[in-house]
């Protein structure tokens, strides 16, 4: 086998505390869970999933250490995706001032928008790299074969156990946001809340320190 079974559990056991630490992920899947329901709680799993794909891919290949090697592209993309993230704080706080204007049951967000919001804020998250790099070279052995098919084998194990975790955060938090939905008051408040957690997002992105 490429990957020691031992390294295997270890591995999916670590990816598994990793994941069920609340992060920037899960509070922007969590706050699209409330706002947008359940269906669009998973499908923002699936485009955070989407986005460690490319992560993935780009740590294998070795491009992740390529970026964390030149600060200013690494330092221009957390600003762009603080940026981003600041947009989608905009767009909800207005969202939330429309049905205070326009009171009643708001049209849900199209699936796949969300989808595509959830892939350009992963991808927009270069920490993301870094993390990679420090976290997965603890479970790689270049005995044991090629270090980057090893990179994809475990980066496949991370992003299978990040899924079911993301999507079960992403589904309880639509299921919440169903019970509450209807009311315009709470629906609201929803909106305030997930561009909350977007503004707060973006400001850890631009000010937390590599």
């Amino acid at each position: 086998m490429m990957v020691d079974p031992h390294i295997v559990v270890t591995f999916c056991l670590a990816a598994l505390v990793v994941s069920l630490v609340p992060g920037p992920d899960m509070l922007f899947i969590a706050a699209t869970g409330l706002a947008s329901g359940p269906r669009a709680g998973v499908l923002a799993a699936v485009g955070m999933s989407t986005g460690l794909a490319v992560h993935t891919t780009l740590a294998a290949l070795g491009l992740g250490a390529l970026l964390n090697a030149f600060p200013t592209v690494f330092d221009v993309i957390r600003v762009a995706g603080a940026a981003y993230l600041v947009y989608l704080a905009v767009t909800s706080f207005l969202a939330a001032r429309r049905d205070q204007d326009v009171p009643g049951q708001e049209p849900r967000a199209p699936l796949g928008r969300v989808y595509g919001k959830a892939v350009l804020t992963n991808l927009a998250n270069p920490k993301v790299i870094a993390f990679y790099l420090a976290f997965f070279p603890q479970f790689v052995d270049p005995a044991r074969g090629s270090v980057t098919a090893q990179f994809f084998f475990l980066g496949a194990l991370f992003i299978v156990v990040g899924l079911s975790v993301d999507a079960s955060a992403g589904l309880l938090a639509g299921r919440l946001g169903d019970l509450v939905r209807g009311r315009p008051a709470v629906q609201r408040w929803l909106h305030r809340i997930s561009g909350t957690v977007f503004a707060a997002l973006a400001v850890r992105l631009a000010t937390d320190g590599r």
